[in-house]
């Protein structure tokens, strides 16, 4: 089962495993709402393998082990799967989501490799890890209220407004950061249209927050958004 050669029944398991290891990745992120899945790691890992496989095999036929480097197809690989990282991320104004989906994919295609070259143990252990890290840090921040998520509340006051410190105290006293303000007066309609750039903590309560801000002057809407308007 470890043999490093290439042959039919090596070559059979170590796709099926790849194939798992990589699903089993996929089911996670999927259980997040996240677009690449099942199918998509599970793609990513079992042509990572493929592509190893098809490198030790143009040696050993062709070239011969000792002499050829079996290491020049698999090394295009992590290159090539930074453009699927690359569309996994949502890039938006003032957001950015998809980040550990990429590192996922990323990580997918090398333990691809990793079965293609026959590190069985070590492919499985990686693919633990990574579940660890998904499932259990991610409880843990939960936990601990560790990080914040940046967000765009947007509010549309029937009044020219142009002190925001009442605002400002509102997300203080919530645990909010104001990072950055876009505001737009309309004089004609005596309207204010403002984009607050905020750093929100997970556990914040909106609709608490929504009245308390709502509060502040004649607030005809207020939404939360990712990205600006």
């Amino acid at each position: 089962m470890s043999a490093a050669e290439v042959s039919l029944s090596q070559a059979l398991f170590k796709l099926c495993l790849s194939m798992v290891l990589g699903a089993s990745i996929g089911f996670e992120r999927k259980r997040k709402g996240q677009p690449a899945g099942l199918r998509t790691f599970s793609l990513i890992a079992l042509g990572s393998t493929l592509a190893m496989l098809v490198s030790i095999y143009v040696c050993q036929e062709y070239i011969g082990l000792k002499n050829g480097d079996p290491g020049r197809i698999a090394a295009q690989v992590i290159t090539g799967v930074g453009f699927l990282g690359a569309g996994a991320i949502i890039q938006m104004k003032g957001s950015v989501r998809g980040l550990t989906t990429a590192a996922g994919i990323w990580m997918a295609s090398i333990i691809g490799l990793a079965v293609g070259v026959g590190m069985y143990v070590i492919s499985i252990f990686a693919t633990l890890l990574i579940l660890f890290i998904l499932v259990k840090l991610e409880s843990i921040e939960h936990k601990h209220y560790v990080g914040s998520e940046s967000r765009i509340i947007r509010l549309k006051v029937g009044e020219i407004c142009t002190d925001m410190s009442a605002y400002e105290a509102v997300l203080r006293s919530h645990g909010a950061m104001l990072v950055q303000t876009y505001v737009d007066y309309d004089y004609t309609s005596r309207v204010t249209r403002m984009n607050l750039v905020v750093l929100l903590k997970e556990t914040t309560n909106h609709i608490k927050l929504f009245e308390e801000l709502s509060a502040i002057g004649p607030t005809e809407s207020i939404t939360l958004s990712n990205q600006l308007s």
